[in-house]
């Protein structure tokens, strides 16, 4: 397999799909939005993106699975499995905010292999593959090196349809909001993943995810020297719906404060 001819594929194809997206908006209307919960919406350029990316992977990786957002296409067991979520951050992109993006993430034998995140406004491409660095258009990234919390920012998401825990969420916040020099809440887990790989960020948490919202973010931060678990230390981050990723210098102190207020009590 050529995971570096791929990857480029995969970007072109994520650029394209990007562009679809992009023109779209001013089509976009009231009429448009189906509401999945409350502060869950989906439109037909969810879906229809989802079908241009389902129908090209089909074709550079023919009898691969799919792990997607809109269940466009599903997944039994194969050895090639793509995860993808078309457009991340639906309710940005409807309300004119960024940041929202193109997410596709391969896994070979239930591991990651490919990352690609592309953030549709600024156009920029975060990308890596088996064995190499990580990339934002070209140049190689890496994570911060940060180790103290006083010096950090920190990305986290809010729940939106999980609300069990949200005490716990808020203690946390808490803590952070008086100890770090402050939080980010972007509506993108896909790029908060992709903003800790290229260093902006120092940390990202969140709970109530789905695979395809991290998959792609979560390896291109590994490639980029950064670290990933659940909220007890395990590697349930993909199937889990929770995780904490963050900088190899910063993740001791960050697993330890978000493991405290959100891991098994």
């Amino acid at each position: 397999m050529d995971y570096q001819k791929l990857c480029f594929q995969v970007q072109d194809l994520a650029r394209e799909v990007g562009v679809f997206i992009r023109e779209e908006r001013k089509n976009v209307s009231a009429d448009n939005i189906e509401i999945k919960s409350v502060a869950s919406l989906v439109t037909y350029v969810d879906k229809t993106a989802e079908k241009k990316i389902v129908s090209k992977l089909r074709e550079l990786l023919p009898d691969s699975g799919f792990v997607a957002e809109e269940g466009t296409a599903g997944s039994n067991n194969e050895k090639y499995t793509w995860f993808i979520d078309p457009l991340d951050g639906t309710t940005n992109y409807l309300f004119g905010v960024a940041p929202h993006s193109v997410s596709i993430g391969l896994a070979e034998d239930g591991k990651m292999v490919l990352g690609v995140v592309y953030e549709i406004g600024a156009n920029e491409m975060f990308y890596a593959w088996k064995d190499s660095p990580a990339y934002l258009n070209g140049k190689e990234i890496h994570a911060a090196k940060r180790a103290k919390a006083e010096e950090t920012l920190i990305a986290t998401g809010f729940p939106y349809y999980d609300f069990e825990r949200i005490n716990d969420y808020i203690e946390a916040l808490r803590y952070l909001m008086k100890h770090t020099l402050g939080l980010r809440r972007f509506g993108s887990a896909a790029v908060d993943l992709a903003y800790v790989a290229c260093g902006r960020f120092d940390a990202f948490y969140e709970h109530a995810l789905h695979a395809w919202d991290v998959a792609a973010g979560v390896f291109i931060l590994q490639q980029a020297g950064g670290k990933t678990t659940d909220f007890n230390g395990g590697d349930n981050w993909l199937f889990g719906g929770e995780l904490i990723s963050a900088s190899e210098s910063f993740f001791p102190e960050f697993y330890a404060l978000i493991h405290k207020y959100l891991g098994s009590k």
